[in-house]
């Protein structure tokens, strides 16, 4: 008789089809069967536990922008870990599981965003500022994602754009702002990590804002939509895309403009426009406003990635004194400047200001903990939203 061995590699895909297969058994036992876990749980004191069902792994810890980094889990008899933290600040935070050293999201918490390449789980602890990023039962905006002829790009583009609550049934034209990500972003940042529509949505019946428009587009020009919304199907995002910072967007973002004042009722001169925008769309925003000297009145920058690349060749970057002084002569109504301690955009937005100091071009300045970070860039909103269009 002939004894036949399995080859190793094999063996290894019959082990995997048998893991599998006890993993898949386990997934469909009768509902009464099934251990039931909470994670996260948000307890009374704003202290919040995280659960995972793990009993094979060696170590399991939590992750988050809530910690400085991570934190230790431990197992009880059943194999679930799990970790209680102190009672946590109102924020809306984000935060993934390492399991024997490899990351992966809670598979009991179905919320979670995209980051660039990255995806991880969210949760909102209330009870003080992040009350202004949850869906409340108040009037809501309208959130469209529409599409743009760009003859500047030679592209259809995809734009995001809030309306606000009673835009339907009224005839009022709107002030609008349009609102710009950061390097990596794309036409869903603002909405999703950014939570824009809540925030002016609650800031709109709490009476602290004016209903206005709010238009987000993608700020890179080499994409005609965010990753797996475009022609291009499903590919890995990148951090830096082609003509992000050179000049081609500022050139070109008169194609927003039109297309929102052709498409929408808006308020169409400088008194009813506001640009603002967070690290790149900071960058993006500071141009943009004088490359167009005489179209925004209230002009936000976020964390702004300040400083063009010398070698950057652009007409957009010519003469940026003299069109900042431009600016300043046509008159802009609010100028705000935000920036986190701790970033390292910090000197930066320091030498800037010096140069808006030098031509007495007025400011308000925002100086806050913390450093490049979703957590600042909502804060800063929820102050600049109110004092638009006054």
């Amino acid at each position: 008789m002939k004894i036949q061995f399995f080859q190793k590699p094999i063996l290894i895909t019959l082990l995997a089809l048998f893991f599998i297969l006890q993993t898949h058994a386990q997934e469909n036992l009768p509902f009464g069967q099934r251990k039931e876990i909470i994670s996260p749980e948000v307890h009374q004191d704003n202290s919040v536990t995280f659960r995972l069902l793990a009993p094979n792994a060696d170590s399991v810890s939590v992750t988050g922008d809530f910690a400085q980094g991570s934190e230790k889990m431990t197992k009880d008899a059943d194999g679930v870990w799990s970790f209680t933290t102190h009672p946590l600040p109102s924020e809306l935070y984000t935060y993934a599981f390492m399991v024997n050293g490899l990351q992966m999201n809670d598979p009991n918490n179905v919320y979670y965003r995209r980051d660039v390449a990255s995806t991880l789980n969210i949760i909102l602890v209330g009870g003080g500022e992040a009350d202004l990023y949850k869906v409340n039962d108040v009037p809501h905006g309208t959130v469209a994602k529409r599409w743009y002829e760009s003859p500047g790009n030679k592209a259809n583009r995809r734009i995001t754009i809030y309306t606000p609550p009673g835009y339907e049934s009224d005839k009022t034209s709107y002030p609008v702002l349009y609102l710009l990500h950061g390097m990596g972003g794309d036409e869903e940042a603002w909405p999703t990590l950014g939570r824009a529509t809540q925030i002016i949505d609650n800031l709109i019946a709490r009476g602290k804002a004016k209903p206005m428009i709010i238009v987000m587009p993608n700020g890179n020009v080499a994409q005609e939509a965010a990753p797996g919304e475009s022609s291009d199907g499903f590919y890995k995002p990148n951090f830096r895309l082609p003509n992000t910072m050179d000049g081609k967007y500022e050139e070109t973002f008169i194609d927003i403009i039109n297309f929102v004042d052709k498409n929408y009722r808006t308020v169409r001169n400088k008194s009813g426009r506001a640009i603002a925008g967070l690290s790149m769309g900071g960058y993006h925003s500071s141009h943009i406003s004088r490359y167009y000297p005489n179209t925004f009145d209230y002009v936000g920058l976020f964390s702004a990635a300040i400083v063009p690349d010398k070698n950057m060749k652009s007409k957009v970057y010519e003469n940026i004194d003299g069109t900042l002084l431009k600016q300043k002569q046509n008159g802009c109504k609010l100028y705000w400047i935000g920036i986190g301690k701790e970033d390292f955009l910090y000197q930066a937005n320091t030498d800037y200001r010096k140069k808006l100091d030098a031509m007495d071009f007025k400011y308000i300045y925002r100086e806050s903990e913390g450093g490049h970070t979703w957590r600042n860039w909502r804060i800063y909103l929820s102050e600049f939203l109110p004092l638009l269009f006054n």
